[in-house]
């Protein structure tokens, strides 16, 4: 399959979950792919090996996305080994939930400055080679809680919401450049993390949802691959729900 084949792709967070399932199926499309991990290094490590396996030029960086001057440099590095950049995923995310009553300051910022800052820093980044080639692809993982809200992840659903008005923003001011920028929001997707909850919980959200079924990581990589590639060059400033319809 060759939907991307021949472009440059950065994905942040990559190393596990859905990020992992992108930089799989874009390399399966033919894309070369770099990639971030911070803090799983052997699983950052093992992933550039599987991917190199298929074919493309595949290459990890360890960073933080959340940190301006070390996005900047993930830029640069990327560019440096790879030559251009054609699409950008905004994936690092993490959670530290709680109610608001009990929610502290550390876990309101830590999870603002990872989930939405990183997606201003990365952008910023690309943005000014995206303009020279008058060419680009924005991907920015947003969530159905960014759309609905829920309780006990006030700070979670800030970062999401704030994702999607960045997004419709960017996609207004880079248009003219052919440059697009839209968002998925994942529902319930079964990772590595939904797999610690109690199976009560879980039958519970499959239950809800109109399909009957938990999203895998490859639901989401499937939508990133539409817009990353020319099939969706008429698309720009939407969000897309991968949830089975559990917000209709």
């Amino acid at each position: 399959m060759t939907l991307l084949k021949g472009k440059n792709a950065l994905i942040t967070g990559a190393s596990k979950g859905i990020g992992r399932a992108i930089a799989l199926r874009f390399a399966q499309e033919g894309a070369n792919v770099g990639f971030t991990y911070l803090s799983s290094v052997e699983q950052g490590e093992a992933l550039a090996k599987e991917l190199e396996g298929l074919g493309i030029k595949a290459k990890g960086y360890r960073s933080d996305a959340s940190d301006h001057v070390a996005a900047e440099k993930l830029m640069q590095d990327f560019i440096a080994d790879f030559g251009t950049i054609d699409i950008l995923v905004n994936n690092a995310g993490i959670t530290k939930d709680g109610l608001l009553m009990r929610m502290s300051e550390e876990q309101w910022d830590g999870v603002i400055n990872v989930n939405l800052k990183s997606v201003f820093n990365l952008t910023k980044a690309a943005t000014k080679f995206f303009m020279k080639q008058k060419y680009g692809s924005i991907i920015n993982m947003t969530s159905v809680v960014g759309i609905k809200g829920n309780a006990g992840q006030a700070n979670y659903a800030a970062s999401k919401a704030g994702i999607v008005g960045f997004t419709k923003s960017v996609a207004l001011e880079l248009g003219s450049r052919n440059i697009r920028c839209n968002a998925i929001a994942p529902g319930f997707i079964e990772t590595e993390m939904t797999a610690k909850l109690d199976e009560k919980v879980i039958a519970d959200w499959r239950n809800a949802i109109p399909l009957k079924r938990g999203g895998q990581p490859d639901d989401v990589a499937n939508a990133c691959v539409f817009l990353g590639s020319d099939l969706s060059a008429y698309v720009t400033g939407q969000v897309i729900q991968v949830d089975g319809g559990m917000l209709t």
